[in-house]
């Protein structure tokens, strides 16, 4: 099998699923500075194709929304494939280095928390959607 055929199967899955899981893919500069500074709770996914983006924080996005509570916004850029809109987006956090996958978390356009790589990485996915919902706990609405 070719390789680049193989990636862009692993790449088209990622998209979809979190797609499905109810995110706006943002795929470009332009459109990441649309999404990111609106009134309200934005959580932003950063995907990528590594193991615990696909078995940890994927399906973490998609059951942490499943909640009394949940951001107003859901967003993604991915990591590695969408370049401009994943630096754009970026600027956006503050005080955080670059880290993929990660999760962040911006009120009315400005970071709040992350959950970076390392958050992730060697964790469960019901790990990290306990740490999303406590995000979600402190600074969302109910629905």
């Amino acid at each position: 099998m070719d390789f680049n055929l193989f990636m862009n199967d692993v790449v088209d899955a990622a998209r979809k699923d979190i797609r499905e899981a109810g995110y706006e893919e943002l795929k470009t500069p332009e459109e990441v500075d649309a999404a990111l500074p609106r009134k309200g709770t934005t959580l932003v996914m950063i995907n990528s194709v590594c193991g615990c983006a696909g078995g940890v924080a994927r399906p973490a996005a998609a059951n942490a929304i499943h909640y009394d509570k949940r951001p107003d916004h859901l967003v993604t850029v991915f990591a590695g494939q969408d370049r401009e809109a994943t630096e754009q987006a970026r600027t956006y956090f503050e005080g955080y280095p670059p880290s993929s996958p990660s999760f962040a978390f911006l009120k009315d356009g400005k970071i709040v928390t992350m959950l970076e790589r390392h958050d992730i990485e060697g964790f469960t996915a019901m790990d990290v959607l306990t740490k999303l919902q406590h995000i979600f706990d402190e600074h969302c609405e109910e629905f």
